[in-house]
């Protein structure tokens, strides 16, 4: 598996005019890699994996989106439900634990998901296979959603995606509303799922969590993707000043005091021209008037005028 996403611009239409909810995003993954997305609410994380799996609800994508050498984005409706959508390319979706209907058992959703999908295979052995991967019994099948806990409905949620057995998963928030225990489970059934080659987006605002399970991240604010690498570098020497004030904000062992970002994110409404970024960064400067380069770093690129003549590369 491989994707590569170039330029892509996701907007919506509204009575004000278009919201660019995701701007010029740019990044490649390869087979077993994962990806991490982390960033404040409203910044256009969702917008971004629902682009991709070409499920964006009055929204109007345009840029490339290339999957295993084929562009997605130029083929019909059809041609990628059937081809691509669950089979290659599935989503656990933000909300999960409620997006489970609850006047069905979970068999009876499992099997509409394969009928819809035109599975010909064994439907009894595909359906526990997918169950037995998120280490549930079969027992769970005969219930109804109300029946389960929430850490069981969210794996039933995420073996759904699994079902088809994709190459690449989606996973929006998928650990939200949950307890720690039940977090650990979900992201050691993510690392697992990993290990065996499956390639993932894990889109969350937490960045302990994208820690655990992210080979690769990406920090979008106001719609574009601001800074981008691996997570060793990320994390261990931040370039951007919203990915340093997003990391500090994350309270720590050594018992440093948390701090936040004052101000609120730009409107999509209207993107600004300038350094989305500005009116909340401590280090502006005059350049930052102007829309910054997307300057090269060691494993990825970050977008800040800060290091216009810093040769991040080396």
């Amino acid at each position: 598996m491989e994707l590569s996403v170039k330029d892509l611009t996701a907007r919506y239409s509204s009575s004000n005019g278009p919201v660019y909810a995701v701007e010029n995003v740019t990044f490649d993954l390869k087979e077993g890699e994962s990806l991490g997305i982390a960033g404040e609410s409203a910044c256009g994380k969702s917008t971004l994996g629902l682009s991709i799996i070409r499920m964006l609800s009055g929204g109007k994508v345009q840029g490339k989106i290339i999957f295993d050498g084929e562009s997605i984005l130029d083929l019909s409706e059809s041609e990628f439900d059937e081809k691509f959508r669950w089979k290659k390319i599935s989503m656990i979706f933000q909300g999960a634990m409620n997006s489970l209907d609850p006047v069905f058992t979970i068999w009876d959703q499992f099997v509409e998901v394969l009928k819809q999908h035109d599975f010909q295979g064994d439907f009894e052995t595909t359906i526990k296979d997918a169950i037995h991967s998120v280490s549930l019994d079969e027992m769970v099948l005969k219930k109804y959603p109300h029946e389960l806990s929430g850490g069981m409905k969210q794996r039933v949620v995420i073996a759904m995606a699994l079902l088809l057995n994709p190459k690449f998963v989606i996973a929006d928030e998928p650990t939200t509303a949950l307890d720690v225990l039940i977090q650990a489970q979900i992201i050691n059934l993510l690392k697992k799922l990993k290990k065996n080659g499956m390639s993932f987006m894990l889109i969350t605002h937490d960045l302990a969590v994208l820690s655990e399970i992210s080979d690769k991240i990406g920090i979008m604010y106001g719609g574009q993707i601001i800074e981008f690498g691996s997570s060793f570098e990320i994390y261990k020497n931040p370039k951007h000043p919203y990915t340093q004030g997003l990391l500090k904000s994350i309270p720590t062992l050594r018992g440093d005091v948390p701090t936040y970002i004052k101000g609120n994110p730009p409107s999509l409404l209207q993107p600004p021209t300038e350094c989305r970024f500005i009116e909340r960064c401590p280090l502006a400067i005059d350049k930052c008037k102007k829309l910054p380069p997307k300057l090269k770093t060691k494993t990825g690129f970050v977008q800040c005028w800060l290091y216009e003549d810093e040769k991040l590369s080396n």
